[in-house]
């Protein structure tokens, strides 16, 4: 049975470390078995447990919001909301002389 490190798993999964340790810190994925060599401890991997990450991870949503989702969630209509005119007075066309 091989073991890797988080380092490793990572380059599995095709991710970078620090995303795969920021996931593991939030939550968002169960932790491996921890083992303490020294005195920081270290993650172990299994195959097993690197296939259910690698399952797991398109269900993962990244946090990120880019300005097209931000417009997006504002523009979106807030229940029980009323939607109010646009408080700037509209400009006055000039008529067409004929």
């Amino acid at each position: 049975m091989d073991l890797y490190s988080t380092r490793q798993a990572a380059k599995k999964l095709g991710i970078p470390h620090n995303t795969l340790t920021q996931y593991l810190a939030a939550g968002k994925l169960p932790l491996p078995k921890g083992i303490i060599p020294g005195i920081r401890p270290t993650h172990v991997w299994t195959e097993e447990e690197i296939e259910h990450v690698r399952q797991l991870l398109p269900k993962i949503a990244n946090g990120r919001k880019t300005r097209y989702s931000k417009l997006r969630e504002k523009h979106q209509p807030q229940p029980g909301a009323v939607s109010h005119k646009s408080r700037k007075p509209e400009k006055k066309k000039p008529k067409a002389k004929s």
